[in-house]
């Protein structure tokens, strides 16, 4: 195996497994801190990790029109308005429904980049896969659609909408951001995200409630570096190198990383229908690279000949 395709392999395990960790990080946070001061704190935090980071590897920041025009969408619609959608609606949506209704993500990436990036390959294999991981998800989730959900249908728009402006912004990154180093890439948006968060936190939430404790440090610290620094500047290296469908699958697989974490630290059980679905899920993701590997052994073939 080649030393890039290794590397991207690993770099995308790597992402799997944190982002499906910050679920049970923002879990134990929240026992403490309200929703959108935790957020802000910890894009706040984030981007001054960003900046030392930036001054020791002497990084320099973007600043030409292209760059400056990305940092601004890439605040409000990668940070504030996502995420502020998100912890919205989960004070009514429960968090599976939440996990799959945010699973348009990958339908929207494929729609957006056939749209404007044309030279992005979708195909019969990544229509597919995305469909038969997405299947699985709602297998894996099932539970949370029983009941009357009449009274999640705003919080269920919301979760929705967030899917969707991630998916314009990733496909707007992934066309335009290819002169930006990962790095410098988030370090305004995520300022932008800090800030507004935490007014929004401010206007809106009770801080009376917040207690600073081991729960709450520990939590931000976590979601600061490896939740938002490791996470979004490997997601934004990996754009550059990587079909951005295939990236979006990162959608499917956080929830079942987030359930076997579950299982392991806080003893919640694992059914028939959660092997059945993350067996869908995997599935859909190998039967989406069919046509990469298809295409790799031409390749070889004809090299070979």
């Amino acid at each position: 195996m080649k030393t890039g395709l290794l590397k991207i392999i690993l770099v995308y395990a790597l992402l799997c497994f944190i982002w499906g960790s910050t679920w049970l990080a923002i879990r134990f946070g929240l026992e403490s801190l309200t929703p959108f001061f935790s957020a802000g704190i910890r894009f706040i935090l984030a981007s001054i990790f960003i900046f030392i980071l930036i001054k020791i590897k002497n990084i320099t920041i973007q600043r030409d029109p292209v760059a400056i025009r990305l940092y601004l969408l890439m605040g409000f619609f990668s940070f504030v308005i996502p995420f502020g959608l998100v912890y919205w609606a989960e004070q009514f949506v429960p968090s599976g429904m939440a996990s799959v209704l945010f699973a348009v993500y990958p339908f929207f990436v494929a729609i957006f980049s056939f749209i404007r990036i044309p030279s992005e390959e979708i195909g019969i294999y990544k229509i597919l896969g995305t469909v038969t991981g997405f299947i699985g998800i709602v297998i894996i989730f099932s539970d949370s659609f029983s009941g009357n959900l009449s009274g999640y249908i705003l919080g269920m728009f919301a979760c929705v909408l967030s899917g969707i402006i991630q998916a314009w912004i990733a496909v707007s990154v992934k066309k335009f951001g290819n002169h930006l180093n990962p790095l410098s890439m988030n370090l305004f948006p995520m300022i932008i995200g800090g800030v507004f968060l935490l007014g929004i936190g401010y206007l809106t939430e009770n801080l009376s409630k917040i207690r600073i404790d081991e729960n709450a440090v520990l939590s931000v610290l976590y979601l600061a570096f490896f939740g938002s620094v490791v996470t979004f500047t490997s997601f934004y290296w990996l754009l550059k190198k990587i079909n951005v469908i295939i990236l979006s699958f990162l959608t499917f697989i956080t929830p079942i990383v987030a359930l076997i974490l579950g299982y392991f630290i806080f003893n919640e059980s694992l059914s028939l229908k959660h092997f059945i679905g993350s067996a869908l899920v995997l599935t859909g993701i190998f039967g989406a690279n069919l046509g990469n590997l298809f295409k790799s052994r031409k390749k070889e073939v004809l090299n070979v000949k």
